[in-house]
């Protein structure tokens, strides 16, 4: 007689005491990084070196594209630098062989001066002709201009060796070669693809030999299972007491005897409605409130002894009387 009112007041002191103490939701699942890989470079796949569900390490291998064409770039860029250096050391010659055209010009301007000043001293004693005269000042005025034809060839020569601020010290024609050569070998090495980080491969059956890759085209994804967390969906109406940093216990519908700690690591900005491609929209006269949902990111503390895959079912139980400010 007095077993069972003892064991109905424990029953119910417990739930009085844990009442209102723990949330929970079983729309929950695990989520992990994806990464979809694209080639930088378009062309033809020559070679495949992963499998679906493979594991690859971060720089492994994961399909190679055809780099002949790249080659034939990088020795167009490498004939092109050639190109601007015998051009460059041409004109350094021509700048080198203006310099004694222009002594010569001003020794033949000091010459035709000294026969003007003879034929002027002579046309003042009247020993010479007028012709004479204006011969000696026609060349003078010749000699004159072939020294400024020389010095404007220097300074053009001088001017097409200049060299801007932006590249110092280097002809702006090589400078354009080499970043052509450097754009090239960059592109020759993107033909080999190789993995951003270490995971699973998945979607490997769009790499086959033959197939023409696109640039920037997702070929194959990489699933970061090194990290993984719960998206929880909590309804509205179980937030109130839910903070960053509280504990939560996680369990797995596909290991029912697996339960790892986790806690609170964010609470979504907006719900899992207003993120919808087609958000609800309802108007006047069929408006039917319905709960709606938060997405709760929960960190996973513990290390699994059991694989987590990507899109597992789980449970969540979060302790909203937890120690919070984690």
């Amino acid at each position: 007689m007095l077993g069972l009112p003892l064991i109905l007041v424990a029953v119910g002191g417990y739930f009085w005491l844990t009442s209102g103490r723990y949330v929970s939701t079983d729309n929950a699942y695990v989520q992990q990084d994806k990464v979809a890989v694209a080639s930088d470079v378009a062309g033809r796949i020559v070679e495949v070196d992963v499998k679906e569900n493979q594991h690859v390490e971060a720089g492994d291998i994961l399909f190679r594209i055809d780099p002949d064409p790249y080659r034939i770039g990088l020795a167009q860029a490498q004939a092109a630098i050639a190109g601007a250096q015998v051009n460059v050391a041409s004109l350094q010659s021509s700048y080198a062989a203006s310099v004694p055209d222009i002594a010569a010009a001003q020794d033949r301007v000091r010459l035709a001066q000294e026969a003007l000043g003879r034929q002027q001293a002579l046309m003042a004693r009247g020993f010479t002709t007028k012709t004479d005269l204006q011969a000696a000042q026609h060349e003078v005025t010749q000699a004159r201009l072939a020294v400024s034809n020389a010095q404007a060839s220097a300074a053009e020569a001088k001017a097409k060796l200049a060299t801007g601020s932006a590249v110092p010290g280097e002809n702006p024609a090589i400078a354009a070669a080499t970043a052509q050569q450097q754009a090239a070998q960059l592109n020759l090495r993107r033909t080999v693809v190789r993995a951003p980080v270490s995971g699973t491969v998945s979607q490997s059956d769009r790499l086959q030999v033959g197939q023409m890759m696109v640039t920037g085209l997702p070929a194959v994804s990489i699933v970061a299972n090194a990290s993984s967390w719960v998206e929880a969906n909590f309804k509205e109406t179980d937030l109130d007491n839910m903070r960053v940093g509280q504990p939560a216990t996680v369990t797995f519908d596909a290991y029912p005897e697996l339960e790892l700690k986790g806690h609170v690591a964010s609470i979504g900005a907006g719900t899992g409605s207003e993120f919808s491609v087609l958000p609800a929209q309802n108007a006047n006269g069929n408006w039917v409130k319905v709960t709606q949902r938060v997405p709760v990111r929960i960190a996973i503390d513990d290390k699994s002894p059991r694989p987590l895959i990507a899109g597992l079912s789980a449970k969540i139980k979060v302790d909203v009387r937890g120690v919070t400010g984690r």
